[in-house]
């Protein structure tokens, strides 16, 4: 399955492995929130768990920003608006969720790792980055919400947000917000991280239970994006 080209789906036993295809950046612009959302959709659908990984030197680095230098303010608010939606359905999935950061991973890209359940992070290469203060651009308040709830550290969450440091793998891991830094290259991350969601997996909790607890653990994080969700947005859906 290659959404748009832009992102491959493969199943690994019970895992459902999401990968950012390319050499690129890996920016976060309509097309390829639209394709990663699809992809994790079908996630939905029995799968026991599901791994995020990309390909190249960037995990993500961030939103499109060439893109919407190029089109009006309201069309520049839906490629937001998608990745809210995209955040949504990963605190909605029925299944544990892993991001496998390969390489950089900068402002939207950063906070799309966090959004996982758990970030395996490569050791010898990549930074998480909130480049915001750094660019001179205001910070999006589930944005925000996504550095309160998963960087559990004040100090830590100061330094990525108001200093603009990069963190790599094995600082992230000593501040709490990396569970495992993986030493080696790109595919090494990946099997780790699909070990580890095969594990999840393995555990057969109910799809359910496990949205729902995660909503609960993460409460204002999803009062933010519940409305953008794909569930909401079929129940809005006007009746023909």
């Amino acid at each position: 399955m290659e959404p748009n080209n832009l992102c491959t789906v493969e199943r690994r036993g019970r895992v459902h492995v999401i990968t950012l295809t390319g050499p690129g950046e890996h920016r976060l612009g309509p097309a390829l929130l639209g394709a990663i959302r699809s992809a994790v959709a079908a996630a939905s659908a029995g799968a026991g768990a599901l791994v995020l990984a990309a390909e190249g030197k960037f995990f993500s680095n961030g939103f499109d920003q060439a893109w919407a230098r190029t089109v009006p303010l309201h069309l520049q608010a839906t490629m937001e608006d998608a990745f809210r939606a995209l955040v949504a359905d990963l605190l909605a999935l029925p299944v544990p969720t892993v991001a496998a950061v390969t390489g950089h991973a900068a402002a939207a890209g950063c906070a799309l790792a966090l959004a996982h359940d758990a970030v395996f992070m490569r050791g010898s290469r990549g930074f998480l980055y909130m480049s915001e203060v750094d660019a001179g651009i205001k910070i999006i308040d589930f944005f925000a919400e996504i550095m309160r709830e998963k960087v559990p550290d004040a100090v830590a969450r100061r330094d990525l947000l108001l200093r603009g440091d990069r963190m790599p793998a094995a600082e992230a891991v000593r501040r709490g917000m990396v569970d495992v830094a993986v030493e080696g290259g790109v595919e090494d991350v990946v099997n780790a991280a699909v070990a580890e969601a095969e594990k999840l997996a393995a555990r057969e909790w109910d799809g359910e239970v496990v949205a729902e607890i995660r909503k609960a653990a993460w409460p204002k994080l999803w009062s933010k994006v519940k409305d953008y969700s794909a569930a909401a947005q079929v129940a809005v859906r006007p009746r023909l």
